[in-house]
């Protein structure tokens, strides 16, 4: 994706697995602050990697219900939690996400080199009360991932 007109191009990912209103926060308030929002949403192999588990809903599923997002205008695969090699990749000018990763040093390492680019990085209040993983724990005694 290239830059054109000069519209604001936004960035955010995530594993999106079972889609709650902490998601579409994310979304609604990422789309206001910028014209065109790319969102990644993280493949099976990446969450089973970095979470230790493997999503409840299959990649293609969560690809798909980003893609049905009014707020989505491209959905792209992600494979890698770089987020200044996906600045390289779409060229965004904003990157999204939640205020609870604010204070990580990962982000800070982020902000530093996205900076350098002219590329800012907008936090969104963390919504407490869900999270895909508080689903999981109560769902996962009565269902079972598929392997």
């Amino acid at each position: 994706m290239k830059k054109t007109n000069s519209k604001s191009i936004g960035y955010t990912a995530g594993a999106f697995d079972l889609f709650h209103i902490g998601h579409l926060n994310l979304l609604k308030n990422s789309k206001k602050n910028c014209d065109y929002l790319i969102v990644g949403v993280t493949t099976d192999e990446l969450v089973l990697e970095t979470k230790g588990k493997k999503p409840f809903i299959p990649f293609a599923e969560r690809r798909a219900i980003l893609e049905s997002i009014k707020y989505v205008d491209e959905v792209v695969i992600q494979d890698d939690l770089d987020k200044v090699k996906a600045q390289e990749k779409y060229n965004y000018d904003v990157l999204f996400s939640g205020s609870d990763w604010e204070t990580s040093p990962r982000w800070r390492g982020y902000s530093e080199k996205l900076a350098k680019k002219g590329v800012s990085i907008k936090y969104f209040p963390y919504t407490h009360s869900i999270s895909s993983s508080k689903i999981q724990d109560i769902i996962s005694p009565i269902f079972k991932v598929v392997e």
